[in-house]
């Protein structure tokens, strides 16, 4: 009861945390509500987001915002096809006093944002593999660990595609979401309109302390999560398979989710309810996060996709089964 009480207590102050971070990035990001939430959520539940949306909707200085609220060092790269893997993770220079000595690269910081990601090719691309899922990287033979907490906060370009390099489905799986950046409506174009052509800018002020992000995050792993919940979490995932999965799906993938997909569900479901002042999640939990968590972890057929079939669609049929 004592340890309820204990959590209870804690999940109170990570929503009112939340509720002031949602009113700072709000000063400088109109619009984008939801996204703003899913990309929160990933942060509290330690995971990485690539976002997807044509250029111009702010997703960078959405980015640094976050960053700057949570009072986060802040490194962003910009992906070409000429990057290097050095370029991203650092490399050992010759100097005369001391030799070999290695000298760090941009990923040494809290929130990495790889701008563009899928404008470099996969020797580069898999320069971030080690980090996003180590929280390390490897330089001639040396290990050398990163900050934390640490983010790779992606975006992508969802149109224009020449010149492109498709992220490799390992790379993908790393990502805890992808999130959709759409166009704002009428009413938070014209505050954008109003607000950000004028002369003063302004900047958010940090209002949650490294220290406190990496307790809720430990908050996060602690959480409970009911029977149901789990149940509800391997039924989706397992469904989403071609093979063995719903019959709904069946000859309609390339391939599914595996494990990955269900521990990204798990602990997005437990910090969604933290940040809406929950002890425990639920299963109107999974089924909000079923698509973020999942569509970048499934490939239609090429018959599926012939029919008119998206991958949207079957994850909406399949969770409305849950």
């Amino acid at each position: 009861m004592a340890q309820f009480q204990n959590d209870k207590e804690a999940a109170d102050s990570l929503k009112a945390a939340y509720q002031q971070l949602r009113q700072e990035i709000g000063k400088v990001i109109v619009g984008q509500d939801e996204v703003v939430r899913l990309v929160l959520t990933a942060v509290f539940a330690q995971g990485h987001c690539l976002l997807v949306g044509v250029p111009g909707l702010a997703k960078t200085l959405l980015i640094q915002t976050i960053a700057d609220s949570l009072d986060l060092s802040f490194n962003r790269i910009q992906f070409t096809p000429d990057l290097m893997p050095s370029d991203i993770v650092g490399s050992e220079t010759l100097t005369q006093q001391r030799g070999f000595q290695f000298v760090k690269g941009p990923i040494f910081a809290n929130i990495i944002l790889a701008d563009e990601i899928n404008r470099t090719p996969p020797k580069t691309q898999a320069a971030l593999l080690e980090s996003m899922q180590e929280y390390a990287v490897t330089v001639a033979g040396q290990r050398y660990p990163l900050a934390r907490p640490f983010f790779v906060l992606a975006t992508q370009n969802p149109i224009e595609q020449e010149g492109t390099y498709p992220l490799p489905e390992a790379q993908l799986d790393r990502f805890l979401l992808e999130i959709d950046v759409g166009y704002p409506d009428r009413a938070a174009e014209r505050r954008i309109l109003i607000e950000t052509t004028g002369i003063d800018e302004v900047r958010p002020h940090a209002v949650m302390s490294t220290e406190q992000l990496l307790t809720a995050q430990r908050l996060v792993r602690r959480l409970p999560v009911g029977e149901a919940v789990v149940e509800a979490i391997l039924d989706l995932v397992r469904a989403a398979r071609p093979d063995g999965g719903d019959p709904l799906v069946k000859d309609k993938l390339l391939w599914g989710p595996g494990p990955r997909a269900s521990q990204a569900l798990t602990l997005a479901a437990r910090a969604r309810a933290l940040i809406e002042g929950r002890v425990a999640p639920s299963v109107a939990d999974v089924k909000a996060l079923a698509e973020p968590v999942l569509k970048h972890r499934m490939a239609l057929s090429y018959t599926a996709r012939a029919d008119g079939e998206t991958i949207e669609g079957l994850i909406g049929k399949l969770a409305e089964k849950l």
